[in-house]
C-alpha cells in the first residue's frame, strides 16, 4: 500500500484528498494529514461571513466524518517541524516519525508583516484564521467596553478590504491605509480605484493612500499609527493586512530547490526538486511567481492527483489571476491583463458615476480579441467576459457593445453562453468545461442543475459561475426537446406561474390546501412566502391573514434589524406631507426613543421600535392619519416625486398629485419582489423615475411612460414602453404591466431581470401590453381594479384584532420584554451596539 502524506488541511490541502478519492485511477493508497489548525479545512474566501454566521462549523468544507468514510487520517493540532526526504519520513513538534511514499506540500501562506516598530504591541492583528477573528472580536469587545471605538486596516489589496469590513461589522470606525497610489493596486487602475474608494467611502470607512507607516505608537496597547509625511492618525486597534508570504520553511530546510522570492519550486507535474515530493497551492512556485487565489491552487491540487496517480494532466503555462467577489457591498471583477497599454491595444472605457459603475475593456488593436479588462459596481457581465478572453474569441463587430448597457432591453452582444466551443472553461475553481456541463447531461447522467452540479462540482468553489452553469444546462435540456422545469422547490414541482395559475384556478385560498393538492412533504422558507406572495397577488390577502407561511417580516409587519428591534416607516404616499403630520411623527419617534431618518424614497423610517412597542406606535400613528408603508414587503414601496409644475418653473405636468394617484392605486399590491416607481414633472427627471420598476416623465402631449428599470447593485435605466400618453391610458398600460408581471415572474425577481430573461425582450412586452397581442388587456386590467377595490391596511388589520395582536409578544409564555437590546448614542440620536 502506498502512504502519501499530505502537510497542510486547507482549502487546497483539502481540495488534494477529494481529488484523490473521487479519482478514476484511485490505487491503494493510504492517507495521512496533518493540519496545523485545530479544526478541519474551512472556506477562507468566506472567511469574513464568520462574524455573521452563529458556529464556525458553518465554513467547514466537510465536516470530520467525511475523513473518516473515505479512510482518510486527519490529525488536526499536529504540527510538522522537519522533512528528511532521504529517509522519505517527515518529524511532527511532538518527535513522532511517520514514513511517507510521497509527500505533498500545501503549507499555504502566512500573513506578512512589515518591519514596522511597535507590530507586537496589544492590539494588532493579522487577518488570516477563524482564530484572529475571535480574539479581533474579544479585543474590539473590550475596547467598546473602555469607550473606544476606532480600528485600522494597513493594506488596501483585496485582504485589507474584506478586514475593513470586518472591523466595520465590529461596529468600529474603520480606517484603511494602503502604500500605494491605489486601492488594490495589482487588480484596478486609477479610475476603477477612484470609483471603489467613493463607494467604501459612502459607507463610512476612510481611505488613506501613499501612507508609509512609520510606527506603531502607543503605552499598553495602540493608540496611534505615525506615517513618514510627519502625520498620524488614532486607532485602538490596528488589523495588518500588507500581503502573504508562502509558508516554505520546511521545504528550506529539507534542502528543496526554492523560487527566486521564496516559496518551493516546482514543475508543470507540481513536483518539487525531490520527485516524491509534491507541492500546491501558495506555497508553490511555478512558473516564475506564487498565486494567493484559491482556483489555480486547486488547480495544482488536480494536477498533483493526477501524477500520482498514473494520469497525464500538466499545470497550464499561464496561470490566470481573474476574480470576481463582493467587497463590503460593491461588485468587483478583473480578468486577464487590465493594465495593458500600447500600440496594440485598443482601451473602451464606460464610466457612470451616478451609479458608481467602471466597466474597462482592453483589446487588440484590430478589435478581434478581448486580452483584459476591470469591472466595478456591476459586474453582472464577468463570466462572458472571461470566457471571450480566456477562449480567445472573436469578437462582436463593435466591441464597446460588450460594456455599454442595453437601451433596448434585449440579449447584449455578449450572446450565449451556448456559443462558446465545448473547451471553454466555465467553472476555473474545479476546471469544468463547458463540455463536461453539457456532456453530462447528454449522455443521461444528469437530468437538473443539482445533478449537474453534484457529478461535475461546477460552482461549488466560489460560486461566481453557477449562472452560467444554469444556462448552459436549460439550453441543453432545450436542444434535446425535454421539458426545462423551473420548480419552486422540492415540495412542488411547479414554477410560481404555474402555481400562480393553479391557486387561481381551483379557487384555493390556504396553503395546505395548497399542500395537499400541489406539493408533497411539510414545505420550507423557499415555498411558504412564495404562496403566501401568490395568495396576496389574487386575493389582496393581507400578511396578517397566514402568519406562519410569511418571512419573518411579514410576519410582524416590520423590518427586523440587526440587534433584533424593528423599524417602523408609515406610508407617506408621492412624499407629500403635512406638517400636522410631521409634527406627529416628530412625538412619537421621541415618545419611543426611536432613531429617525429621511428615506432615498421620500418617507421617513424610524428605528429602534421593540416587539411589544409596534402595536402602540402604530396605534398612534394610524388615528393620525398614517398607513403601513410595506417597507417590509415584497410590494409597493413608494412612487417618488418631484415638485412638478404646483412649484417648479421647468414642470410641465403637476407630478406630485398624479404621483400620490398612483400610490394610493398600488398601495399593499403584493408582487414577486419589491416595487418601486417615480413621476417626473418634466424631463430633468428630478424624480429619478427611470431608475425604478416603472417611471413617468412628464413631456409637453402628456406623460411617457418607462418600465423595468431598478438602482441597487446592478442598476438598470427603465425602458420606453408608450410615450404621450394621458392620465387614464397610463394608469390602465401601468394596471396591465404590473399584473402581467405579477403573474409570470419568478420568486425574487426585479422586473429588470425578468425583462431581460423575457423571450423577445422590450419589443415582444410592448405589444403584449400596448397592442394587447395576447388578448387579456381587459382581463390584466379587472384583476388590477380587483386588487385595488380590496386593499386594507395591515398594520390598522392587526391592532384592532386581539388575536392577531397576540403576536406581537418577546416570549410566548411571558410578557417580559427583551432587556438584551443595547443601543448606543450617535450624533444626537441613538445607534444598535454592535454584536
Amino acid at each position: 500500500m502506498e502512504k502519501i502524506i499530505v502537510v497542510g488541511n486547507g482549502m487546497v490541502g483539502y481540495k488534494f484528498c477529494e481529488k484523490l478519492i473521487d479519482s478514476p485511477r484511485r490505487g491503494n493508497f493510504e492517507i495521512l494529514v496533518f493540519g496545523e489548525e485545530s479544526r478541519a479545512a474551512y472556506d477562507r474566501v468566506h472567511l469574513s461571513e464568520y462574524f455573521s454566521r452563529e458556529k464556525p462549523e458553518e465554513l467547514l468544507l466537510a465536516p470530520l466524518n467525511w475523513y473518516q468514510d473515505n479512510h482518510i487520517e486527519l490529525r488536526t493540532s499536529e504540527l510538522i517541524r522537519e522533512i528528511r526526504p532521504e529517509q522519505k519520513e517527515v518529524v511532527t513538534y511532538k518527535d513522532e516519525v511517520f514514513k511517507y511514499d510521497r509527500l505533498v506540500l500545501a503549507t499555504g501562506s502566512y500573513p506578512f508583516v512589515p518591519p514596522i516598530k511597535g507590530t507586537d504591541k496589544a492590539g494588532v492583528f493579522v487577518y488570516r484564521t477563524i482564530e484572529d477573528l475571535d480574539a479581533m472580536r474579544h479585543y474590539a469587545s473590550k475596547l467598546k467596553k473602555d469607550g473606544k471605538s476606532k480600528a485600522a486596516v494597513l493594506g488596501g489589496g483585496l485582504l485589507g478590504l474584506e478586514a475593513a469590513n470586518a472591523a466595520k461589522e465590529l461596529g468600529l470606525e474603520t480606517d484603511v491605509i494602503e502604500f500605494a497610489s491605489r486601492l488594490m493596486p495589482r487588480q484596478l487602475d486609477e479610475p476603477a480605484s477612484n470609483m471603489l474608494k467613493t463607494k467604501i467611502e459612502s459607507l463610512g470607512i476612510k481611505i488613506h493612500l501613499n501612507k508609509a507607516t512609520s510606527e506603531i505608537v502607543g503605552e499598553e496597547g495602540v493608540e496611534k499609527l505615525d506615517f513618514s509625511d510627519d502625520t498620524s492618525l488614532d486607532t485602538d486597534m490596528l488589523i495588518i493586512s500588507a500581503g502573504i508570504r508562502p509558508r516554505d520553511e520546511l521545504a528550506s530546510q529539507a534542502g528543496l530547490k526554492m523560487g527566486e522570492r521564496g516559496g518551493v519550486w516546482v514543475n508543470n507535474k507540481m513536483q518539487t526538486s525531490n520527485k516524491d515530493i509534491y507541492a500546491i497551492g501558495e506555497v508553490a512556485f511555478y512558473n516564475g511567481g506564487v498565486y494567493g487565489l484559491v482556483a489555480p491552487g486547486y488547480n495544482m491540487a488536480e494536477v498533483a492527483v493526477e501524477q500520482i496517480t498514473g494520469g497525464d494532466k500538466l499545470m497550464i503555462e499561464r496561470i490566470d489571476m481573474s476574480t470576481q467577489l463582493k467587497l463590503i457591498g460593491t461588485e468587483v471583477a478583473s480578468f486577464g491583463d487590465p493594465f495593458i497599454d500600447n500600440n496594440e491595444v485598443a482601451t473602451i472605457v464606460y464610466e457612470n458615476k451616478r451609479s458608481g459603475i467602471y466597466k474597462r475593456i482592453n483589446v487588440s488593436r484590430e478589435g478581434e480579441k478581448l486580452l483584459g479588462g476591470i469591472l466595478i459596481g456591476d459586474s453582472s457581465d464577468y463570466n462572458n467576459l472571461f470566457q471571450l478572453f480566456i477562449n480567445e474569441m472573436k469578437l462582436p463587430e463593435d466591441p464597446e457593445d460588450l460594456i455599454i448597457p442595453s437601451k433596448n432591453g434585449k440579449e447584449t452582444a455578449l450572446g450565449s453562453a451556448m456559443d462558446y466551443p465545448d473547451s471553454a472553461q466555465i467553472c476555473s475553481c474545479e476546471s469544468v468545461t463547458k463540455g463536461a456541463i453539457c456532456g453530462s447531461i447528454e449522455s443521461g447522467n444528469c437530468e437538473n442543475l443539482g445533478d449537474v452540479i453534484k457529478t461535475t462540482k461546477a460552482a461549488t468553489g466560489c460560486g461566481g459561475c453557477k449562472p452560467m452553469v444554469a444556462d448552459l444546462v436549460k439550453a441543453t435540456l432545450k436542444s434535446m426537446g425535454k421539458e426545462v422545469k423551473e420548480t419552486l422547490c422540492s415540495h412542488f414541482k411547479f414554477s410560481r406561474q404555474e402555481l400562480y395559475d393553479l391557486v387561481k384556478i381551483n379557487k384555493v385560498k390556504d396553503y395546505d390546501e395548497a399542500l395537499n393538492l400541489f406539493g408533497t412533504g411539510h414545505g420550507c422558507e423557499i415555498c411558504k412566502p412564495a404562496l403566501a406572495s401568490i395568495f396576496a397577488s389574487i386575493y389582496m390577502e393581507t400578511a396578517n391573514k397566514q402568519v406562519t407561511i410569511q418571512d419573518s417580516n411579514d410576519r410582524f409587519l416590520a423590518n427586523i434589524q440587526k440587534n433584533g428591534s424593528y423599524s417602523v416607516v408609515p406610508r407617506v404616499p408621492g412624499g407629500e406631507i403635512t406638517p400636522e403630520k410631521l409634527m406627529v411623527l416628530g412625538r412619537v419617534a421621541k415618545k419611543y426613543d426611536l432613531y429617525s431618518k429621511i428615506t432615498g424614497g421620500q418617507r421617513i423610517d424610524l428605528f429602534g421600535a421593540q416587539l411589544h412597542e409596534l402595536p402602540h406606535i402604530w396605534r398612534e400613528l394610524i388615528d393620525a392619519g398614517f398607513e403601513s408603508g410595506h417597507a417590509y414587503g415584497k410590494s409597493l414601496r413608494t412612487v417618488k416625486s418631484c415638485v412638478g409644475s404646483t412649484w417648479c418653473r421647468y414642470g410641465m405636468h403637476e407630478s406630485v398629485s398624479y404621483a400620490i394617484r398612483i400610490e394610493e392605486r398600488y398601495k399593499g399590491l403584493r408582487s414577486p419582489h419589491k416595487l418601486k416607481g417615480g413621476v417626473s414633472g418634466c424631463i430633468r427627471e428630478c424624480a429619478e423615475a427611470r431608475g425604478k420598476d416603472f417611471g413617468i416623465i412628464a413631456v409637453e402631449n402628456g406623460w411617457n411612460l418607462y418600465v423595468c428599470g431598478n438602482g441597487g447593485a446592478t442598476p438598470k435605466h427603465a425602458i420606453l414602453l408608450a410615450e404621450q400618453l394621458d392620465d387614464e391610458t397610463c394608469i390602465k398600460y401601468l394596471d396591465r404591466f404590473l399584473m402581467y408581471y405579477i403573474r409570470t415572474a419568478p420568486p425574487l425577481t426585479r422586473t429588470a431581470p425578468w425583462l431581460e430573461k423575457l423571450e423577445g425582450g422590450i419589443d415582444y412586452l410592448k405589444d403584449v401590453i400596448v397592442n394587447d397581442s395576447l388578448g387579456i388587456a381587459e382581463e390584466l386590467e379587472k384583476e388590477m381594479q380587483g386588487l385595488v377595490d380590496r386593499y386594507e391596511c395591515e398594520w390598522k388589520q392587526a391592532i384592532e384584532d386581539p388575536e392577531m395582536m397576540k403576536r406581537f409578544k418577546h416570549f410566548v409564555n411571558s410578557d417580559d420584554v427583551d432587556d438584551n437590546l443595547e443601543f448606543v448614542p450617535m450624533r444626537d440620536q441613538k445607534k444598535t451596539k454592535a454584536w
